[in-house]
C-alpha cells in the first residue's frame, strides 16, 4: 500500500490534537477525567473515522435511546416518570458532547443506581411469595416492545413475571431431577438388597418443596448479581456512555479502557483463556457470534453461532441469570483462569434450553491453522484445505502465516494426485489482508485481488503481481454467513476471475471495513495522566474488483444451499450502525480462461442441490428455528411450559437426523500428516473427527460434484485430450 495508514492516522491525530489539548486544565480528583475522554474520543471519531457523522439532533435522539436501553434493556428499573424526566436532553446530548457536558450522563447514572437500590427491595418482596403455575399468563420476551412501567407497582408486577420466567426451568429441573434420583436409589436399594424398607428410599419432591427450592436458587442468584453490580465503580458505566456514542458511528468501532486494551492485546495474540467465543449483547442474553477455533466451545462442539447464554454458573454452584447484564459484566462471569469450569445455561437456535458445562482454556493456536485431507470418491482423489481464520504473526510475516502454509497444502495435495481442490472458508471471520492477497495469487496468473478506500483519499488497489500459478485445476470456495471480512475478499475475487465457484449461504458476512487501534495518550502533548485506553477505529472500506463493496452485501453463492441460519438474523446487518454498501469503479482484470461452460456447471449444482431431499430437509430445519425465534410470548402455566417443551423436543429430535446423513465419501490425512501419528495420539483423534464429520457434510459432497464437473470442463484437460487423440 502507498502508505501506513495506521501511523499516518496517529501521526496526524497527534499533530492537530497536540494544539486541541494542551491548553485544557482538567481536575482529575472530579468529573473532568470523563470530560477529558469525552473530547478525545469525538475529536478522533470527527477526524479519524472512515465515514464520520453529523454530532447533530438526530445523533442526540439515537445516543439517548440506545444508553436507556443499554442500561435498562429488560425495562425493570426505571419508571416512565424517569423517561420523562430525562427526555430534557433528548436534542441536547449532541450540544453537550460538542461543549464536553456530561449532565444527561450524570442525571441518569444517578437515577440508575437509586433505582436498582431500589430494585433490591423489590425481588426480595417478590420472592417472599409461592409462584404458581397452575395459573394461566404469559410474558412477553420482545422487552423492547414493551412500554415502562408507570408506578411501582407496575414494576413490581413486571419483575414478578420474570421471576417467575427465570425460576420455571429451575423449578422443573429440580421436579424432575429429584424423580429420577429417586427413581435411580430405589434400584440401587432393591438392587443391593431386596429386604430393604420404604423409608429407605429417597422420595422425590414434592411441587411445593421443588417450587421453594427454585424461588431460593433465584433469590441466591439475584443477590450474587447485585453482589456483582454494588462492585462496579462510576467509570464502569461512564464507559457505557462512552461507547453507546462510540457505536453510532458503526458496530466494529470501539473504545477499550486501560484494563480492556490489555485483554484486547493478548486477545489478538491469540494466547488467551475463557470459553474460545464471541459474544453479543441481547435484550435476551449474550448470542454467541463467532466460535474460535482451538477453542473449548469449538471442541465441545454442542454450541453454536446464534446460541445466547442465559445463565452462567461456577463449576455446579447457582447459576446467575445474566438477562439484563452488561455485556462486559457477562464476560467477566464466563472467563476465568485455564482448568476451571463454567456452567453455561444456553437458550439454543431452536429455542431449546441446555446446560453445558465447560472447562476454560487456552485456545489451541494449532487448530487456527490451514488443514487439509484427501477425498476418495471412486478412482477419483480430490483435496480439501480447511483455514478458520487468516493469521499472520505481525513481528514476523516469514515465521508463520496462511497464505505460506496454504501453498504448502496445495503443493502436498498436487503431489498426493488430487484432481481438484476444495478451499473452505466456513465460519472464518478473516485476519490479515496480506495474506488474502498473497493466497490469490495461488490460483490465478496475476492481476488485481482488492481494493480498499482510505477517508477522504483515492483508492489503493492491491495486486498479486506473480505469474506462477501454484493451482491451475478445478477449485471450489465453501462459505456461509459466518464468512467474514478476509474471506470474502478471497471469495469474490475468485468469483469476479470466474477462477472458483462458491458454494453456500445466500451471502457472507458483510464486513467490509477495516479497523485501526489508537491508543489515546498518542494524542495529548504531555500526558500526565497515565493510561488513557485506546479507541478501535473503522479506517478503511473494502471494494471488490468489480468495485462493489462487501459491505452488508457480502458474496452471494454462485450455489445457494440453505442451511439452519438461512432465516435468521444474522452478519452485519445484524448489527447496529452499520455503513452502507456502495460502490465504486472497477479495476482492470482478465476472467480466467481455464473453463468450458463455467455457467452450466453452476446449473448442474443448483438442479442437483433443488433435488436432494437432504437439502429440503435442512430447508424445513432452517424455516423452524426461524419460526421458534419468532416466538415472543412464553407460557408461565407449568402444564403448558411442558408441553412446549416436549414439542420442541420431539421437533429437535426429529432435525437430529440431519447429523446421521453419509456422502459415502473417504477422508484420509495426508501423508506427512500420518506419519505424525504414531507420536501424536491426541491429532490422530482430531483428525478422525474431523473426517468423520466431513463424510456427513452435504456441502463437501455437492462441492466435489462440482469439481468433477468442472474437471471434465477444464479447458486444459480439453486440450490434452485433443493432443493425445
Amino acid at each position: 500500500m502507498k502508505r501506513n495508514l495506521a501511523y499516518a492516522l496517529t501521526v496526524m491525530l497527534v499533530a492537530v490534537a497536540s494544539c486541541s489539548f494542551t491548553n485544557k486544565s482538567y481536575d482529575f480528583e472530579n468529573d473532568d477525567k470523563d470530560k477529558l475522554l469525552l473530547d478525545l474520543i469525538t475529536y478522533v471519531l470527527e477526524r479519524g473515522h472512515y465515514e464520520p457523522k453529523s454530532i447533530d439532533d438526530d445523533f442526540s435522539v439515537h445516543v439517548f435511546e440506545d444508553f436507556i436501553d443499554v442500561l435498562d434493556p429488560t425495562k425493570r428499573y426505571f419508571l416512565q416518570s424517569d423517561i420523562t424526566e430525562f427526555e430534557q436532553y433528548k436534542f441536547q446530548i449532541d450540544d453537550q458532547i460538542n461543549n464536553t457536558d456530561i449532565t444527561f450522563f450524570n442525571a441518569v447514572y444517578d437515577r440508575l443506581i437509586k433505582r436498582m437500590n431500589e430494585a433490591k427491595g423489590i425481588y426480595k418482596e417478590v420472592l417472599k411469595e409461592p409462584f404458581d403455575y397452575s395459573i394461566e399468563e404469559s410474558i412477553s420476551i420482545k422487552y423492547e416492545n414493551e412500554p415502562f412501567a408507570a408506578s411501582r407497582n407496575e414494576l413490581k408486577e413486571r419483575w414478578r413475571k420474570q421471576l417467575k420466567y427465570a425460576t420455571i426451568g429451575t423449578y422443573d429441573s429440580k421436579l424432575t431431577r429429584s424423580k429420577k434420583d429417586a427413581e435411580a436409589k430405589k434400584e440401587e436399594v432393591f438392587d443391593v438388597n431386596s429386604e430393604a424398607a420404604p423409608e429407605e428410599v429417597k422420595k422425590p419432591l414434592t411441587p411445593e418443596e421443588a417450587e421453594k427450592a427454585a424461588r431460593e436458587a433465584t433469590e441466591k442468584t439475584l443477590d450474587e448479581f447485585f453482589d456483582f453490580i454494588d462492585d462496579l465503580e462510576r467509570k464502569d458505566w461512564f464507559v457505557q456512555y462512552i461507547n453507546t456514542i462510540v457505536d453510532e458511528f458503526d458496530p466494529h468501532t470501539f473504545y477499550f479502557a486501560p484494563e480492556d486494551k490489555e485483554k484486547f492485546d493478548v486477545s489478538m495474540s491469540g494466547k488467551f483463556e475463557g470459553i474460545g467465543a464471541r459474544l453479543q449483547k441481547k435484550p435476551e442474553g449474550a448470542k454467541v457470534v463467532e466460535i474460535i477455533s482451538g477453542g473449548p466451545v469449538w471442541r465441545d462442539q454442542r454450541m453454536e453461532v446464534g446460541d445466547e447464554i442465559i445463565r452462567v454458573g461456577q463449576d455446579g454452584k447457582d447459576p446467575i441469570d445474566i438477562v439484563g447484564m452488561r455485556l462486559d459484566d457477562a464476560i467477566k462471569l464466563i472467563k476465568g483462569p485455564e482448568g476451571t469450569i463454567v456452567d453455561l445455561t444456553v437458550r439454543k437456535v431452536d429455542g431449546s434450553i441446555e446446560v453445558i458445562s465447560l472447562t476454560r482454556d487456552v485456545v489451541e493456536l494449532e487448530e487456527s491453522y490451514a488443514k487439509s485431507a484427501n477425498i476418495i470418491k471412486g478412482d477419483q482423489k480430490f483435496g480439501l484445505i480447511n483455514l478458520p481464520k487468516f493469521y499472520v504473526d505481525f513481528n514476523d510475516y516469514s515465521e508463520r502465516n496462511a497464505a505460506t502454509d496454504v501453498a504448502k497444502e496445495v503443493e502436498r495435495l498436487k503431489q498426493e494426485g488430487a484432481e481438484g481442490l476444495i478451499l473452505d472458508l466456513r465460519d472464518n471471520g478473516g485476519g490479515s489482508l496480506k495474506t488474502v492477497v498473497e493466497m490469490a495469487g495461488l490460483f490465478i496468473k496475476d492481476g488485481p485481488i482488492v481494493q480498499v478506500r482510505s477517508n477522504g483519499q483515492g483508492k489503493d488497489v492491491y495486486d498479486d503481481k506473480d505469474e506462477r500459478i501454484q493451482w491451475d485445476g478445478p477449485l471450489v470456495i465453501l462459505v456461509n454467513e459466518l464468512s467474514a471480512s478476509a474471506s470474502e475478499i478471497l471469495a469474490a475475487a475468485m468469483q469476479d476471475y470466474k477462477r472458483a465457484i462458491v458454494i453456500g449461504s445466500k451471502q457472507t458476512f458483510g464486513k467490509g471495513t477495516v479497523q485501526n487501534v489508537i491508543p489515546l495518550e498518542n494524542i495529548v502533548r504531555s500526558n500526565e495522566h497515565g493510561d488513557l485506553g485506546a479507541i478501535k477505529l473503522t479506517t478503511q472500506k473494502f471494494y471488490r474488483i468489480n468495485g462493489g463493496s462487501t459491505q452488508l452485501e457480502g458474496v452471494k453463492s454462485d450455489v445457494v444451499v440453505p442451511d439452519k441460519y438461512s432465516y435468521i438474523d444474522l452478519g452485519e446487518r445484524d448489527q447496529s450502525n452499520p455503513l452502507k454498501w456502495d460502490k465504486i469503479s472497477p479495476a482492470q482484470y482478465d476472467i480466467w480462461d481455464g473453463y468450458i461452460d463455467y455457467e452450466q456447471t453452476v446449473a448442474n449444482s443448483k438442479k442437483r442441490m433443488a433435488a436432494n431431499p437432504q437439502i429440503k430437509l435442512i430447508e424445513e430445519n432452517a424455516k423452524w428455528i426461524k419460526q421458534e425465534q419468532n416466538e415472543d410470548l412464553i407460557s408461565l402455566n407449568y402444564d403448558t411450559y411442558k408441553a412446549e417443551e416436549e414439542k420442541d423436543k420431539k421437533q429437535s429430535d426429529y432435525f437430529k437426523s440431519l447429523t446421521e446423513y453419509d456422502s459415502k465419501l473417504t477422508f484420509k490425512s495426508l501423508k506427512y500428516e500420518e506419519e505424525l501419528f504414531t507420536q501424536d495420539a491426541d491429532l490422530r483423534e482430531k483428525r478422525d473427527r474431523w473426517h468423520k464429520n466431513l463424510a456427513k457434510d452435504i456441502y463437501v459432497e455437492e462441492a466435489v460434484n462440482v469439481l468433477q464437473d468442472l474437471k471434465m470442463n477444464n479447458l486444459k484437460q480439453a486440450k490434452l485430450a485433443s493432443v493425445k487423440g
